[in-house]
Formats: C-alpha cells, structure tokens, sequence
C-alpha cells in the first residue's frame, strides 16, 4: 500500500505543479522508476530481461513501413565499466505483432544473443545474434551471424572508428525484407523522475511550462528495431496491429518462462498495484481482462480526490476512457475489438505527420500516442492528463517541465540517437588538478 500511496503521491506532485502551487526544490534525482523502468520488485533484480519501453510509428521517411523499436536494460551509465553492458545469452527477446485483435500474436520475431568476435580493443561487447521469425506456427530463420555494434566506451575502445560507422555497419536486412538492429542506444524515454519519486518533492517551475531535470539524460538502453513494410501487417480491415515484446528465461525442464513484458508505457507502473506487477509481467495480453479493474477504476483517481480535491473531482469509477487506451484501442482510432489486452496499438492507415505534436491525439495529432508511440511523444504528459480526465471533460495543464529528449533523434533507421560515449563521462564533473587550484589560488591572493 505504501509504494501505491508513493505513486499516487508522485502524480499529484506533477498536477500540483502544473497548476501553479508553490514548491520546494528537491535534491538530485536518485534511482527511478520510469516507463518500464524497474517497475516490478523481481524484474528489478534481472536488468537484461527489464523491457523498458516500446515504440511503434509509421517510419517517417519510409511511409509505407513500421518501425517497432523495443528497448532493455534501464540506466546503462556508458561509462560504468569494467563489465559493459550487454544482452543476455541465455535470454530470448521477443517482439509480438497481433493483426486480428484476439490478442494472439500472428507474427513473432525472436532475439537470441551470444558472444560476438573477440577483439581486443572493442572490450568484448560486440554480440552475435539470430534471428527467427514464427508465424502460423511455423518458425523459420531469417537472420543468422548478424552483429551488434559494440558499446561505446570510448574513442580508444573503438580503434578510432566514429560510432555512426558501426551503427550503420550492423543495420542488417532479413531474409523476408526487414530491417533490424540491435545494441547500445542513448535512451529516447524523458521525464523528471527524480523529482516524482523523492516523496513529493517538487521543482519550482515545473509542469507544463517546463524546467523539470531528464533523469534518463545521458544514460543508454540496449534495443532491438526492426523496419516491417506496411505490406506484410496489414489485415485489409481497419488496418490496425497490437504490438508488445517480451524476455523469456530458461526453466529447468528445458522450457522458457516470460519474465518481463511491455506494450503501452506506464501501465504496471501506474496502473497495477505493487502486489501484482511481478503477475503482470508474468501473464500473456490476451490474460489482461483479470486486471481491467485497476484501469475501470484506477486507485490514482480516488487518491487524488482525497489529497487534492480542489483540483477535482477526479472520476473514481466507470473509467471507460481508460480502458479504451490502455486495453481494447479508442473507437474511431485503433479500437481493435472487445478482447481486452495491453497491446500498442497503431492504425498503420493514418499517416505520418509532418510536424509532430509531442501529446499526440490529444494534441490533435492522430499519428502520435496513443495510436502507437513515436520517439517525440511525450507519455508523461499525456497519461497524467489522461489519468486526470483529459478524454471525459476534465482538462487540467499538467507536465513534468520536460518535453523532449536530451538528445536529437536520427531521421534514418534505427532513429534512436547513439549513446553517449564513456570516456566523455557525462554524468561526471572534472575535477582540477592540483597546478590548476593552485593557479587560481595565487591569482586570487595577488
């Protein structure tokens, strides 16, 4: 119960600031949880099974394809070595497309890594890498001996070969036509999760006019993307497919067991209570009608009515809205049928948007969140404003003070910016040296 008092605690900080009332600034933002983002207690402990966050858009200068983009390991500090980051061997990654709405997937692309060349100066974290793509129950190859780039560590570490090479070196095509990647990314995610999480402390100037801290500024993820066309999705019906990604680890009779799973952003940590994300993560999609509940009638809502009532009322129950984005797709949109399950949801029809709205349909832009997810979108934003009743009347400004990335997307496959290098230490200040203080020191005694 504490941790969902915390949660909710942390919402009504980012309302409380969007409507102007005065706050405290906090200390430096500590470890968070944010998207997917160590969300449940025992994925927490497992870190290159931790799906972090999913993406799915029309690619936006290859129109006629999809771009899914799922991302792992949270907080990868670039330059947190020895032991660089990496994905798992004993690990499958899934990515799992549904074109009919029964919540099935029709289409599986499955993930499995090894150890890569053994090159010296790359600090072995280069992997290998297959691919196997299931569909109508038959699984067939469609990418073997592909690369990973190698984590950037830093200029020595690469041989004096700039990153975008080795980024575009291991952009490797399927047999079926897909494009794939796999590897370091700078994380896309943005938010002030520090500020949220630090038992309600606030900054002062935060909320939908900006000023918040990016936790997730500087650090990496690793991620698989893959470039579908449009051709092999499409149902001819109301061209819209649910997408979500998994990590399954090995069992002891031989099998494999699914550990982690994502599809729309912030539903265990938001909407499920503590004492079932680890079951959540642990069930199928096609399994969420057990926890429609928690989206019918969000424990959020009743907290703030009590914390924050001046800011209300916030709707307690018949929370149809919320079903509709997080479960089934919004009518008119990307509603795929009554079977309730958390897919990504994106109605490939629609096309793309010239110049994007970081709140997507709420912001009158039907190419962004919730039909799918772009990089750009912002999902804090838009589910506090959703949560709060933005799609049954009760609008409020409400924003965590950051709207962007800290980094420029690319405007070319995989799109995600490459990570930050380790030898540059971004998280780190530098110290002066010794003739240096000395030096300033004499000066100011002059």
């Amino acid at each position: 119960m504490k941790k969902r008092l915390l949660l909710a605690l942390g919402f009504a900080v980012a309302l409380v600031a969007a409507v102007g009332v005065a706050a405290v600034a906090g200390p430096t933002p500590g470890a968070g949880k944010a998207s997917s983002h160590r969300e449940a207690p025992l994925i927490s402990e497992d870190p290159t099974a931790d799906n972090t966050d999913l993406y799915a858009f029309r690619s936006p200068d290859k129109p006629d394809s999809v771009t899914i983009i799922s991302n792992w390991i949270p907080g990868e500090d670039p330059a947190a070595g020895p032991n660089y980051w990496t994905f798992s061997k004993n690990a499958r990654y899934n990515v799992y497309i549904d074109k009919n709405g029964d919540a099935v997937p029709d289409t599986t692309y499955t993930y499995r890594f090894t150890n890569g060349p053994n090159v010296a100066f790359l600090q072995n974290t280069q992997q290998s890498y297959s691919v196997t793509k299931t569909e109508a129950g038959v699984s067939r190859v469609v990418g073997q001996g592909l690369l990973t780039p190698p984590d950037n560590i830093g200029p020595k570490s690469l041989g004096g070969v700039p990153y975008a090479k080795y980024r575009t070196d291991q952009t490797h095509v399927l047999s079926d036509g897909e494009l794939t990647f796999a590897g370091q990314r700078d994380d896309p995610f943005f938010g002030d999760v520090g500020a949220i999480f630090d038992l309600v402390s606030i900054r002062a100037g935060t909320g939908s006019t900006g000023g918040g801290k990016d936790f997730l500024a500087g650090y990496a993820v690793h991620s698989i993307a893959l470039q579908i066309p449009i051709s092999q999705l499409d149902n001819g019906t109301n061209h819209t497919v649910g997408v979500y990604a998994n990590t399954e680890r090995p069992t002891p009779d031989g099998g494999f067991t699914q550990v982690s799973r994502l599809g729309n952003p912030l539903i265990n940590e938001v909407l499920i209570p503590t004492d079932l994300k680890d079951r959540w993560n642990a069930t199928r999609p096609v399994e969420d009608s057990q926890f429609a509940q928690y989206a019918s009638t969000p424990i959020l809502a009743a907290l703030l009515n009590k914390l924050y009532p001046q800011f209300g009322p916030f709707q307690e129950t018949n929370r149809d809205d919320l079903v509709a984005v997080t479960l089934t797709g919004v009518p008119g949109l990307n509603y795929t049928g009554p079977t309730q399950a958390d897919l990504l949801r994106l109605n490939m029809s629609i096309p793309v948007t010239a110049s994007p709205n970081r709140l997507g349909v709420i912001g009158g832009d039907l190419a962004g969140y919730p039909n799918g997810r772009r990089l750009g979108d912002d999902v804090i934003d838009i589910d506090e404003r959703v949560i709060a009743g933005e799609l049954i009347g009760h609008k409020l400004p409400l924003g965590d003070g950051v709207n962007e990335d800290d980094k420029a997307f690319l405007s070319v496959f995989p799109y995600t910016a490459d990570p930050d290098s380790g030898f540059a230490n971004t998280k780190g200040a530098q110290k002066p040296t010794v003739a240096a203080a000395m030096a300033v020191l004499w000066r100011a005694n002059r």
